[in-house]
């Protein structure tokens, strides 16, 4: 995924830094560890940028959440009603376990779009 390095998609995908995209903005890689799921770095080790620009910045990532969510419900759907040919209940109930299961990684996405919207990628950014 290198070759996206610079771009904001790599950091919404990789959850790295946006300014450096040097490391991780979360202390736990697996998003899975529902207990470490939201906890994140206070700063980048690399640039020193502060992930938490105010005090509940990340409200704001709800908003970006709710249309994710859409997005997946909307890809399960398809895929469970057009492709597998499931009927309407059984399609709501692959929703419905699409929206459970990938929900760390749909408020993980979230994050990751919301801090991208307001900050921007620096190649030559060092540590101050």
């Amino acid at each position: 995924m290198n070759f996206l390095k610079g771009t904001k998609i790599y950091s919404i995908l990789t959850g790295s830094c946006p300014v450096c995209h040097n490391e991780s903005m979360y202390t736990e890689a697996n998003p899975y560890k529902l207990s470490q799921t939201l906890k994140m770095q206070e700063r980048c080790s690399h640039c020193n940028t502060k992930y938490k620009i105010e005090p509940s910045f990340f409200y704001g990532a709800m908003y970006i959440s709710y249309g994710v969510g859409i997005a997946f419900a909307v890809a399960a759907f398809v895929i469970s009603h057009f492709f597998l040919k499931l009927g309407l209940l059984y399609s709501f109930f692959s929703i419905v376990a699409t929206l459970i299961g990938f929900m760390p990684v749909i408020m993980r996405l979230s994050r990751n779009i919301w801090i991208n919207l307001f900050m921007h990628y620096k190649k030559e950014k060092k540590l101050s």
